[in-house]
């Protein structure tokens, strides 16, 4: 009998206990645009559990126990607020207020898959994107270099990785790739010059090969930019300096106030710029650009984005040159040997995606892409050396319809006090290119003879599962599954091109399977560690693919990082990362040449630390220390080298707003001597540079100037090792180099209205 009684007692406390616990969930917005805030902390009080808002600005609580009285909202760039259970019950939809943003706002949590997730949103809000260049330089330790003129994809280099033009790091827009597989001049190539800097909102990027959703290329990282979803304010700005530099730019909403009250909202922006740059030979550079993006809420339940840009461009290069020819003073540093050298391209986009949210909560993402894409360059890196009469330019071009789906659902569920996020994706694009082009020419449309040319078609598809199971406030694990298959045609058209067996389709496939595994530990509200796991690729040239069938040219990247996240100070944010990466053999495509080349491994380790501090909220300091030790173990020692992998970089800065209006920044970038070759008998030499933004910003107007190579170093943007030979000459083996910016001064004016 009293056994009865106790166990009737105990049901009857456990029955309590559950009827005071509840279940919490709310929508977070934002107060100005109305629109859905994603990524914000929501902190349980006193309990300090956190919840992240996704991407309809909602978070949800299970058996909420009663001593939580209310919950603490923060998000990076809106004041702080706490909402009252009570209140949040009556009205579910909280409204922030944007503010100057500030890294107290910064909070350390378990369950943040990205460890970068707090500076990239701290610095694009409070560095911003002043130009084209910076849209990739947000990104720490990643390292650009021009050499061929402002038209054409930029040299990556990011954690010991010559990426080339992007066959190593996985960039898009908005989810739309940037990157061009099987392109005319290299793999991954990723010209994002049709991003106009000022519709980023904001930036999601990660190093290494850690993410599920990123398959192919995203071996040293991956970089999504995201264009603002609404603007606050109309504006047009002109800006004009030296070597008769000039650019027109203008955003402006398309719908009213009544719109925006309906969550709907539509812009237009538009941009061209014409530059002869500081070579000796003027570039005649020219780009315009035009963007428009809708975004609204089609019912409860639907939110619709639509999007579209086009690009054209237009240049002169002055190109590489050897070392040899300004050491003996045959050219100037700034000078040109082929100043027929430049290209033109373009491309146009449309991109929709539409976000459904289930009755349970449950997200789902549709997107379809398509890019229009033409490409013809014209380059001469040797000169004589082959042809030592007409000379050896060559001419790569190609006509490209990019077609692509992105699907994805998102659940979150709970086994016990666990809780258990499941997101399962698949990708497919097709890429049909034609007249896939490598001539060797001469005054840049005649051709002397060809050396490819073809159609190529290929076509990608992958899925993927990702788990994220958060055990508790301190300690949460990813692990995901994916897989993607490859299909290549190549329609060859020259009976001369010596990689095949004459004229006609060849064909090929491959697939890999990519596991990654990460886990997370809070130690306490100031320190965050990690541990990174996961196997990566890249694809390869389908000309390459289809000479191999195959074989070793869908090679697999192992990583690992161990970092941590710390936040010692409310104003004080430390990112630190020990890394290791390797990379299988393979088989290679040279776009400049048309061989096929076998490529060993290579073994990478290095660090990276990130320091910001904010002493007062109207200065920000920024510095970015970064190593990578890169060998190739299938070399003697001494002959092992990585060439062009970077060793020692770093960036930083500090950025200054204060409330008269007066704001701006100065900055540095520092890349160390590197080899250039394999056994480092040649070295590209390192630079150090400072540039400098001066702003005055008023509610209706803002005056800038800014200025490129504050203190005029004479540096060198890109560097090779090549074989070159000027006409009437010997061959020499040596640097080529293309030649950094002088001082360049900027003066802008921009209207807000």
């Amino acid at each position: 009998m009293k056994f009865k009684i106790l166990a009737i007692s105990i049901l009857l406390l456990k029955s309590r206990l559950y009827a005071q616990q509840k279940n919490i969930s709310g929508t977070v917005i934002d107060s100005a645009t109305r629109m859905p805030v994603n990524g914000v902390t929501v902190i349980l009080n006193p309990i300090n559990k956190t919840d992240i808002t996704d991407e309809t600005g909602r978070f949800a609580y299970r058996n909420v126990g009663p001593a939580v009285q209310s919950v603490t909202i923060t998000a990076v760039g809106y004041q702080k607020k706490v909402v009252l259970i009570a209140d949040l019950k009556l009205s579910p939809l909280i409204d922030l207020s944007p503010r100057l943003t500030q890294l107290t706002d910064v909070v350390i949590t378990a369950d943040n898959p990205n460890p970068y997730k707090a500076i990239s949103e701290t610095d694009i809000k409070l560095r911003g994107v002043s130009n084209s260049q910076e849209v990739l330089r947000i990104v720490p330790g990643l390292f650009i270099g021009q050499h061929q003129g402002g038209g054409k994809a930029e040299q990556i280099f990011l954690r010991g990785f010559d990426n080339d033009h992007g066959t190593d790091i996985n960039l898009s827009v908005d989810y739309m790739p940037v990157n061009m597989v099987s392109q005319a001049h290299g793999q991954g190539y990723a010209d994002s010059h049709f991003i106009i800097p000022e519709t980023i909102e904001s930036t999601t990027y990660q190093k290494g090969m850690y993410n599920v959703e990123k398959g192919d290329l995203a071996v040293t990282g991956f970089v999504n930019f995201n264009t603002a979803n609404t603007i606050a304010a109309n504006q047009f700005k002109v800006e004009g300096g030296q070597f008769n530099t000039y650019r027109m730019f203008g955003m402006v909403n398309l719908l009213g106030q009544k719109a925006k009250a309906n969550n709907q909202s539509w812009y237009a922006a538009s941009e061209y710029r014409y530059s002869d740059s500081y070579f000796d030979n003027p570039q005649h550079f020219k780009r315009f650009n035009f963007f428009t993006k809708y975004h609204g809420r089609l019912n409860a339940n639907n939110w619709l984005t639509i999007s579209a840009s086009t690009l054209y461009s237009k240049w002169k290069a002055s190109g590489q040159i050897p070392e040899s020819a300004v050491n003996d003073g045959t050219i100037g540093f700034y000078g040109s040997l082929d100043p027929n050298e430049g290209g033109i391209t373009s491309r146009t986009n449309v991109n929709a995606q539409l976000l459904t949210t289930l009755p349970n909560h449950d997200i789902v993402k549709n997107q379809l892409y398509y890019s229009r894409y033409k490409f013809d360059l014209h380059t001469n890196f040797t000169f004589y050396l082959a042809d030592t009469v007409n000379g050896d330019e060559i001419r790569q071009r190609e006509a490209r319809n990019l077609y692509g789906y992105n699907g994805s659902y998102q659940h979150e569920g709970y086994i016990g006090n666990i809780k258990l996020t499941t997101e399962a994706g698949i990708n497919t694009r097709l890429d049909m290119t034609k007249g896939s082009e490598l001539s060797h020419t001469v005054n840049n449309f005649t051709v002397i003879s060809p050396i490819k040319l073809g159609d190529i078609t290929e076509l990608s598809a992958g899925a993927y599962l990702g788990e994220t199971l958060q055990f508790s406030s301190k300690f949460s694990m990813n692990a995901g599954l994916r897989f993607d298959q490859f299909y290549y045609r190549y329609n060859n058209k020259l009976a001369t091109d010596t990689t095949l067996n004459g004229i006609g389709v060849y064909t090929a496939n491959n697939n890999t399977i990519s596991p990654k595994l990460n886990f997370y530990y809070r130690a306490n509200d100031k320190t965050q560690f990690y541990l990174l796991t996961g196997k990566g690729f890249h694809s390869n040239d389908t000309r390459v693919v289809v000479a191999q069938g195959g074989l070793q040219t869908l090679p697999a990247a192992y990583g690992a990082d161990a970092g941590t996240v710390f936040k010692p100070a409310k104003n004080l944010l430390f990112n630190a990362a020990l890394w290791y990466s390797y990379l299988q053999k393979e088989y290679v495509y040279a776009g400049d040449g048309g061989s096929v080349a076998f490529s060993g491994r290579t073994r990478r380790i290095g660090f990276d630390l990130s320091g910001r501090y904010q002493p007062l909220n109207s200065l920000y300091f920024d510095a970015d220390v970064n190593y990578a030790h890169g060998r190739s173990p299938d070399d003697p020692a001494g002959a092992n080298y990585i060439p062009l992998a970077p060793v020692w970089s770093s960036t930083g800065g500090l950025t200054y707003t204060l409330k008269n209006g007066l704001n701006g920044s100065l900055r540095y970038r520092y890349l160390g001597d590197r080899p250039a070759n394999a056994d480092y008998t040649l070295t590209a030499k390192g630079y150090f540079i400072n540039d400098l933004v001066l702003n005055y910003t008023q509610p209706k107007y803002e005056i800038g100037l800014t200025i490129n190579n504050l203190f005029n170093v004479r540096w060198k943007e890109t560097q090779f090792e090549t074989i070159t030979r000027l006409k009437n000459q010997a061959p020499v083996d040596g640097i080529a180099f293309t030649a950094g910016t002088k001082f360049a001064a900027l003066l802008h004016f921009g209207y807000f209205f």
